[in-house]
């Protein structure tokens, strides 16, 4: 007998600030029409001074534990994926950790930029199968309106602050013939090969300061649609399943051309792709947990869908879930 995570609860949080794209083409040489023509960003949420990416990360897990009918002193492992953390250290998720009054387990941070929830949820699911936890928050916070040059339009449009969490539960899976239920499998890669592609210019051990993100925006273009159609691929075959068996692609919200490019190669209806960049823009680690909480919260996904999230990051990272509602 095996023991499976299955998701339990799930919740997001954006910050009360909302930032068009009409008020940053009054301060940058850009416009409404160019933004959206190229990623589908009309607006972004970005965090109140003095909000930290603790503090967004604390108000999701909030969230996802009242969904999931728990408190903080259920869990006994935080998994919290961001690239914008409170501090060089300790890790963020010990920071949340103590204000959801947590105090047993464990609580770490994973850094895998835009692929680091997926990185998270791979991490917290291996702890449940192994039989290391019985309750994992997984949590993807960012406030990336830190580390933009907001003098920049070819980065500073496309990015946003937010958080987004799951509570995941150990499940014995007892087999009997029905569909299999909760976390199927987990795919991540990474190739540093690309690593000056995408990157933030500073840090402790370089510049001793942040910097500011800098990318070449069309090869990261270019190596998403290569690489996400491959773990996509990849995360079917090794569980027998085909494009056609899936209910909902959750995928990353970096570029609306990205994420049609991903549903027209799974042959997927528009309305079975969950799309929040429009509102969102790209939160980084966040990203898909807060996809996926708006589509569980409305009532989208269902009990028992067959729900695919897949991300490409920084690094580059990339990733792939397959998860039975």
């Amino acid at each position: 007998m095996s023991f499976r995570s299955r998701v339990i609860g799930c919740g997001a949080y954006l910050p009360e600030r909302i930032v068009s794209n009409a008020e940053l083409a009054r301060r940058l040489d850009t416009s409404d029409e160019w933004i959206v023509q190229r990623t589908g960003i009309r607006q972004r949420h970005v965090a109140a001074p003095g909000e930290l990416t603790s503090d967004l990360a604390v108000h999701a897990a909030e969230r996802a534990l009242a969904a999931a009918g728990l408190s903080g002193a259920d869990l006994d492992l935080i998994v919290l994926a961001t690239a914008t953390p409170d501090n060089t250290f300790p890790a963020t998720a010990t920071k949340v950790q103590s204000r959801l009054g947590m105090t047993e387990g464990c609580a770490f941070d994973v850094q895998a930029v835009c692929s680091g929830f997926i990185y998270a949820l791979a991490t917290a699911d291996n702890f449940i199968r192994c039989g290391q936890a019985r309750r994992a928050l997984v949590i993807g916070a960012e406030t990336f309106s830190r580390i933009l040059d907001w003098e920049d339009r070819g980065t500073c449009v496309l990015f946003g602050d937010g958080a987004g969490a799951i509570v995941l539960a150990s499940h014995r899976d007892e087999g009997g013939g029905a569909p299999e239920r909760g976390v199927l499998s987990t795919h991540l890669h990474a190739d540093g090969r690309h690593h000056d592609i995408l990157y933030v210019d500073g840090g402790p051990s370089t510049t001793g300061s942040c910097g500011f993100l800098r990318m070449e925006g069309k090869e990261v273009f270019r190596h998403a649609v290569h690489r996400l159609a491959e773990v996509v691929d990849e995360a079917l075959s090794a569980n027998g399943l085909a494009a056609r068996d899936l209910d909902w692609l959750v995928p990353h919200q970096a570029n609306r051309r990205i994420i049609d490019s991903m549903g027209r190669k799974l042959d997927l209806p528009a309305e079975k792709v969950v799309v929040t960049i429009d509102r969102h823009a790209n939160t980084s680690a966040a990203s898909v947990p807060l996809a996926l909480a708006e589509a569980v919260g409305d009532g989208r996904i269902k009990p028992g869908h067959l729900v695919l999230m897949e991300a490409m990051g920084g690094g580059l990272t990339w990733g792939a879930a397959l998860v039975r509602w």
